[in-house]
């Protein structure tokens, strides 16, 4: 690959597994800076030693994006460090299974920390350093979730729906600076560890997503966005149709995604409850994709 972004120092969030890590890979071959953030300190580090691999410059910060007060303080290791910051990807996020009138208060609260405020605390740290510098992308991962919502998530689409409209609100908020980039990234289904690491409140096993995308995929799209900055883009099989389908047709499509889900989303086996990794990380390695066998679709990208 092209070291065309030899100029950039990127701050990555969730970047210990998963989309976050395939993003890692994806800037450090094009030369990039990298800061990298996330709670697990060992994970960070095997992801820091891969990207110095690759040719990149590295800096580990082991934090909770839920702990704004930790998030701003990264931001001005950055900058202390580096000098600057040229970009900035929320994309720390867990997720929560169970109905909405079942699931613990304190685990759907948590989701949202994690992936609303988890981004709200990484824009607040972020944006005075790019007005500052008049220049700058952030950019936030999330799910096409924020317009197509799937039962037995409410946590993790509500969160999905917030934080569009973050982002879009941060856009209208930074039009007096042109050199600024604010851009969302709704991905469908991607095979990261997510789904294994997920709270689980149904009470069945749940069945991992049948056709989903690699994550390197939405890291290719990520890493895009930073010289061709586009408002939203939709990454992954039926990504940008499931999108459209919800805005032109909400009863149909909901009425669709019910019976979907009942069909497809959690087996008929049953499991205890568990909190999975939304309280404390789980020792789940640093891994990109899930580790099942899959095939992966054929995808024409972001679109």
């Amino acid at each position: 690959m092209a070291r065309h972004l030899d100029d950039k120092v990127v701050v990555v969030t969730g970047a210990s597994s998963g989309t976050g890590r395939a993003c890692t890979r994806r800037f450090a071959d094009a030369g990039a800076t990298l800061v990298l953030l996330a709670r697990r300190r060992d994970a960070l580090e095997t992801v820091a030693t891969e990207c110095r691999g690759r040719g990149g410059q590295v800096l580990v910060v082991p934090l909770d994006v839920t702990d704004a007060d930790a998030v701003a303080d990264a931001a001005r290791q950055t900058v202390a460090r580096f000098g600057r910051i040229d970009v900035w990807v929320n994309n720390a996020g867990v997720n929560l299974y169970g109905a909405v009138e079942e699931t613990p208060a304190q685990l759907w609260h948590q989701v949202v920390r994690t992936n609303l405020y988890g981004t709200y605390h990484g824009i607040r740290a972020a944006l005075p350093w790019l007005r500052d510098q008049g220049h700058g992308t952030l950019i936030t991962v999330s799910s096409v979730h924020g317009w197509a919502p799937t039962p037995q998530q409410s946590a993790y689409a509500a969160s999905a729906h917030a934080v569009r409209a973050l982002s879009d609100c941060t856009r209208q908020e930074v039009r007096d600076v042109p050199g600024i980039a604010v851009c969302t990234v709704l991905a469908g289904p991607v095979d990261t560890p997510m789904w294994r690491s997920a709270a689980n409140w149904t009470g069945r096993r749940v069945v991992p997503p049948a056709h989903p995308c690699h994550p390197d995929e939405v890291a290719m799209a990520v890493v895009k966005l930073v010289r061709s900055p586009r408002r939203e883009v939709h990454v992954g099989p039926g990504a940008r149709l499931g999108v459209l389908a919800a805005r032109l047709l909400p009863a149909l499509t909901g009425r669709a995604r019910a019976r979907a889900a009942r069909r497809t989303q959690v087996a008929d086996v049953p499991v205890g409850y568990t909190a999975g990794n939304l309280l404390r990380p789980m020792p789940l390695g640093a891994r990109v994709d899930s580790g099942r066998s899959t095939a992966y679709p054929a995808s024409r990208g972001a679109r």
